[in-house]
């Protein structure tokens, strides 16, 4: 695949699609004004694979050919923009609200340290083959409705970093002592399946602040495992691109310690906090091959074009802000809910 670009839209959570799963027309028009904004990659809002992967409201569905009509209409709205379209599919685990799946899977029956968090259904061998295929079958349905790949989300909590977490994981099986298999198995699934003709990414997050968590160790022998298979590229979580050990394992760039265990074996995509043409930069020279921008691609959908030779817009209009940057409602009002997420230009008077 040939990208215009190196920077990515970052898979953004709109809370927008419909009860039944399927995508909203202003969640299209979202992506469509992204991808025409000059991005290379735009990747959409996480997709659940199956009923029990459903993590939050409005999050759209890739469960069953149902949702086939919609999956296309999204590929088709980022390449109408220019853009490679990416699916990222993903099992909220044991963050899944008990509105939607009650109780919740995970690897254990485990708790997260979030308050009042259910305890979740500790998964059967049979659920893990299930939710295993439910992956393969969402990522060739991204493929029949004309996306050019996927990203596996194995990070920010969810299920599959579930079973990487020795927090969540604390099965006595092969599932349990070696935490990695998971993960690896459905990659390979997914790879096995799909050939080498359709983009397939891994998100991961880098560590964990439980104790116990993931602490650097288990990401870099992740990282070994997955730079053995045959992935299009590897995308860090991180809030901010420079930062260092969640824990205060080091004070250097975990990123550049991620780019130095890669090698270069597979595409690095870096993330957090990229503002300005300088982000982007840095973010480069600490070792990524690509650039995902999330919030700034809210506030400026033309960021890719602007920042080249301009200053994006940071800060949402107190006034208009959804129409005029083509905002789906669902996001708006978690802006709006939510102080400090995003700045708007003037907090006191924010409508849409």
């Amino acid at each position: 695949m040939v990208v215009r670009n190196r920077l990515v839209m970052a898979p953004l959570t709109t809370y927008s699609s419909h009860a039944d799963g399927t995508i909203d027309a202003a969640e299209l028009d979202f992506l469509r004004r992204r991808a025409a904004g000059g991005f290379g990659v735009v990747m959409t809002a996480a997709c659940y694979v199956h009923p029990s992967g459903h993590a939050f409201e409005g999050q759209w569905s890739c469960a069953d050919n149902r949702y086939l009509p919609s999956l296309a209409q999204a590929a088709r709205a980022i390449h109408e923009g220019g853009a490679l379209a990416v699916l990222q599919i993903h099992h909220g685990g044991r963050q899944c609200p008990t509105k939607f799946v009650d109780p919740p899977w995970s690897a254990s029956a485990i708790p997260s340290e979030r308050p009042q968090a259910p305890i979740p259904r500790e998964m059967t061998e049979s659920d893990i083959d299930e939710i295993i295929d439910s992956f393969v079958a969402a990522a060739g349905r991204a493929q029949v409705a004309g996306f050019d790949g996927v990203e596996i989300h194995g990070a920010n909590t969810y299920l599959i970093q579930q079973f990487v977490s020795p927090h969540s994981n604390r099965r006595n099986d092969g599932w349990g002592l070696d935490r990695l298999k998971f993960p690896l198995c459905l990659v390979d699934r997914v790879l096995d399946t799909l050939g080498p003709r359709f983009m397939v990414g891994y998100r991961f997050s880098p560590e964990e602040t439980e104790t116990p968590g993931i602490r650097w160790a288990d990401t870099e022998r992740l990282l070994n495992e997955l730079c053995q298979r045959p992935l299009s590229w590897l995308h860090v979580s991180l809030s901010q691109f420079q930062s260092g050990s969640l824990v205060g394992e080091f004070q250097d760039p975990i990123l550049a310690r991620i780019a130095d265990v890669i090698k270069r074996r597979v595409p690095l995509i870096g993330v957090g906090g990229i503002k300005s043409n300088d982000d982007i930069v840095k973010c480069l020279a600490l070792g990524a091959d690509l650039v995902a921008v999330g919030r700034a691609a809210i506030t400026e959908p033309e960021f890719a074009s602007v920042v080249e030779t301009g200053t994006p817009r940071l800060k949402l209009p107190a006034e208009g802000a959804a129409e005029s940057l083509t905002i789906p409602e669902g996001l708006f009002r978690r802006f709006v809910a939510t102080p400090g997420w995003i700045d708007f230009e003037e907090r006191s008077s924010v409508s849409p």
